[in-house]
């Protein structure tokens, strides 16, 4: 079992960073809240690795903290969420937001997410409520811990996932708007513009 990989960035685009392990180049699917963080080309990183076995491949799935790769764990214990779905959800909502749509039963927040019908996301809430509090504490994120949106922060945000960004991205778009200009946080309009700037 491959459970970590450190060596040199060798490209990274997509959700996939190929990682050179003195000679061997390892391509390793990622979330995109982990694609944000990992460094240019050329530099080194560390990332928490999951190797799955198939009959007809093997996948390394790779993370930047350990909530993260809880996480993915216990989605695909879920009938019907394979490793890929598990990627997409990851890469479309914060740990904390999935945890606390998890916790509280959220179904609805959950089918939003990509690959998620509602049956599949009633498995998730009643397989994995008492788990997930365990495995992902609040608060936990991949980079900064979050601070709480305002709600036209929060509707600038859904417009941009509306435009195809995943939530992460998003939200990193919007603080960094708000940051640059708090005088926009009253317009969600203004937030959305001056975030795809970003």
């Amino acid at each position: 079992m491959i459970s970590q990989l450190s060596g040199r960035v060798a490209r990274k685009g997509g959700m996939e960073v190929v990682i050179d392990c003195q000679g061997v180049g390892y391509a390793v699917s990622v979330p995109l809240s982990t694609l944000d963080l990992v460094p240019a080309e050329g530099e080194n990183v560390t990332l928490l690795t999951i190797l799955a076995v198939r009959e007809d491949a093997m996948q390394l799935y790779g993370f930047l903290t350990d909530p993260e790769r809880e996480a993915f764990k216990l989605l695909t214990t879920i009938q019907g969420v394979g490793g890929r779905t598990a990627l997409g959800i990851l890469s479309a909502t914060t740990l904390d937001g999935l945890r606390k749509a998890i916790a509280t039963g959220n179904v609805t927040a959950l089918t939003r997410l990509p690959g998620i019908g509602k049956k599949t996301a009633e498995r998730i809430v009643v397989e994995l409520r008492e788990k997930i509090i365990g495995v992902v504490p609040s608060g936990s994120e991949t980079g900064v811990a979050a601070s709480p949106l305002s709600q036209t922060a929060d509707d600038a945000v859904s417009a941009l996932q509306a435009l195809g960004y995943a939530r992460p991205a998003a939200e990193k778009a919007v603080k960094a708007a708000i940051s640059a200009d708090p005088s926009i946080t009253d317009s969600t309009e203004a937030i959305i513009r001056a975030a795809l700037k970003q």
